[in-house]
């Protein structure tokens, strides 16, 4: 079992017929493919935050000292835990610094994507979710996963596209998917690659 899905279409059906089924049963795949993901022992803490979404690599430190566990940037890319606490509390620490630096940058390029494509969003949510990547309420609030860091830039610009497109079809209707393809032309390779993307994704932002 390597995590791949294999889907069997009839005859005669189409390729937007086909997305739409996966988009609208991709929790369902998504938790069944975890569930049979090889069990992997991570170190922790992590030496390096690999943020390939933004091209950052951040490195961790623990340095240690009195006080309450405390996480901050310091430096080129550099995290540096102070004050003690156990593997628990490292591991929120470094949720919460994550979180928030997440917002920040997704907030930018969201920004920027929406001007280009002439897209319009009330405003921006950050989630720690083990089965879906983003969503979009009716409301035009979208909420983005902050696994979504750890994909490719490509990949993650999919995936805000694919949410800024139901601000004006809110289903996966053909109209919808024409609205994806209008922004982005490989879009059906970017989104087998996003549904692999778990795989990339530190067990850590998970636990606790």
């Amino acid at each position: 079992m390597d995590g791949r899905v294999e889907i069997v279409v009839p005859p005669l059906i189409s390729n937007l017929r086909v997305h739409d089924f996966i988009a609208r049963h991709r929790d369902w795949i998504t938790e069944r493919v975890l569930q049979i993901r090889p069990k992997v022992v991570e170190p922790f803490p992590p030496r390096v935050i690999a943020l390939a979404g933004f091209g950052e690599n951040w490195r961790v430190h623990l340095a240690g000292g009195s006080g309450s566990l405390r996480c901050r940037a310091q430096g080129e890319q550099l995290l540096v835990l102070t004050g003690q606490g156990d593997q628990t509390a490292q591991r929120h620490s470094l949720q919460r610094w994550l979180t928030e630096h997440v917002r920040e940058r997704f907030a930018q390029r969201l920004k920027q994507l929406a001007e280009r494509h002439g897209f319009e969003f009330h405003s921006l949510q950050i989630r720690r979710q083990r089965t879906r990547w983003g969503s979009c309420s009716s409301r035009g609030v979208i909420s983005l996963n902050v696994a979504a860091a750890f994909q490719r830039p490509a990949v993650l610009d999919y995936l805000l596209l694919h949410e800024l497109s139901h601000t004006r079809e809110m289903n996966h209707s053909r109209a919808y998917w024409r609205i994806v393809a209008s922004c982005c032309r490989d879009w059906r390779q970017l989104d087998r690659e996003l549904s692999q993307g778990w795989q990339r994704v530190p067990r850590w932002i998970f636990e606790g």
